[in-house]
């Protein structure tokens, strides 16, 4: 299977690729205005936009925003808006209108109320925002993401005439439609190439050195904001021959944020289903909430999900999957085991850690101080192996907590069904 194909299919699986060594991850949330405000800041051409969020400021922001047709758009992290329903009956996310007034009446309707869509959970997101964008007269869609790629060692551009669906369908149906150029990180592209790109895109005429300048645009904008991924779909030609990035995602490196800080500040977590989730990011700890009533806390996803079958195996549910990482504090351990606490269906605890870069000395304080502090009342399992580990047993044991400590993980998991 060509590059083109596999990149295709889905280029987020470019980016995240497993490593020999992986690293706790917190993927950036962006709502689609901030994206397109990064993307105007660094001269990349968009729609002019405003945000609307149900202030009395927003009479005067659409009074002096003059548009002949204006897109009313509700700004959650999911696809699928223009198809969604409101919580109150209200149809639609994605809203065109050339009425000023109306515009504020679709965004009324729209701000303080859930849309639920293919995407959304069945309860819907909270919307708290409405983008307002001039309303552009698409006359062909084009398809372009630069992105950082191993087989590469280093940025990929991907580009299609045929933009504006679903890119993984074209690289199926017609692979034919993809060029994909590798790019150096130390310089800009070359002006032939970026001419070659852009006639491959099909741009004509004066349109070829437009492509061509949003193209450099978006390679300066990837390399300064520390981008993994910036996904433009479409890129678009209008009537009046202009070059619009209408739509983009974009994704950044999770260990630039010290010096991304202004981009990382922005992360919406508010749409997070589960608030605890949320709590567990701050600590850089990995939480998903699941069925179950054994609370599990591991370090490793791998361990993780070991774990959890294990667990099931002999006739247990998971409550949860919460890996503490590889470079574990104690209090990050005290963290975790609050975050178990609060869940009322946690009937009972399973520690389970192997102590390669983690040292078990560390992993047992934790323990010890988190169960002491919360006064911990449900039956807690714990099983610890590698670095330091006869240290850390001997802190369990001298804890004088009803800690049961197990042998390894077969034994741990029959002792936490058995202790419910």
């Amino acid at each position: 299977m060509s590059f083109m194909i596999k990149a295709a299919r889905t280029t987020r699986q470019l980016i995240h690729k497993a490593p020999v060594l992986q690293q706790q991850v917190r993927q950036l949330n962006l709502l689609e205005f901030q994206s397109k405000d990064l993307l105007q800041k660094y001269g990349v051409a968009i729609q002019q936009f405003k945000v609307l969020d149900n202030t009395k400021a927003d009479a005067d922001v659409v009074k002096t925003f003059d548009c002949p047709e204006y897109v009313v758009k509700a700004q959650i992290l999911a696809g699928g808006r223009g198809k969604g329903t409101f919580d109150n009956g209200f149809k639609g996310g994605v809203h065109i209108t050339s009425n000023k007034s109306e515009v504020l009446s679709l965004s009324k309707q729209m701000i303080g109320n859930r849309l639920i869509t293919k995407q959304t959970p069945t309860t819907g997101i909270l919307v708290n925002k409405v983008m307002v964008a001039r309303s552009v007269n698409i006359t062909r869609e084009t398809y372009l993401c630069i992105l950082l790629d191993r087989e590469h060692n280093g940025p990929v551009l991907i580009a299609s005439p045929a933009g504006g669906m679903d890119i993984e369908a074209v690289a199926e149906e017609t692979p034919e439609k993809l060029m994909t150029v590798p790019l150096d990180i130390d310089k800009p592209i070359p002006e032939a190439k970026l001419l070659e790109v852009a006639k491959f895109l099909e741009f004509k005429g004066d349109t070829i050195k437009r492509c061509a300048e949003e193209i450099q645009k978006l390679y300066t904008l990837f390399k300064a904001v520390d981008a993994v991924q910036i996904e433009i779909n479409p890129l678009a030609e209008t009537d009046k021959g202009e070059v619009i990035s209408v739509d983009a995602k974009l994704n950044f490196d999770d260990n630039a944020q010290f010096r991304q800080k202004n981009i990382f500040d922005m992360d919406v977590t508010e749409e997070e289903a589960d608030p605890r989730e949320v709590e567990a990011s701050k600590y850089n700890l990995n939480y998903v909430a699941m069925d179950g009533n054994i609370g599990c806390l591991v370090n490793g996803a791998g361990l993780a999900m070991a774990t959890m079958d294990i667990i099931k195996l002999n006739g247990g549910e998971p409550a949860n999957f919460l890996d503490v990482g590889g470079g574990v504090k104690e209090d990050q351990v005290a963290k975790a085991f609050e975050i178990l606490t609060s869940d009322p269906k946690v009937k009972g605890i399973l520690v389970n850690v192997f102590g390669g870069i983690v040292n078990c000395a560390t992993i047992a304080n934790g323990i010890v101080a988190a169960s002491k502090k919360l006064q911990l009342n449900v039956p807690l399992v714990v099983r610890l192996e590698g670095t330091n580990v006869d240290k850390a047993r001997e802190i369990l044991k001298n804890s004088g907590l009803p800690i049961q400590t197990a042998s390894d993980l077969d034994d741990a998991a029959q002792k936490a069904v058995a202790a419910l």
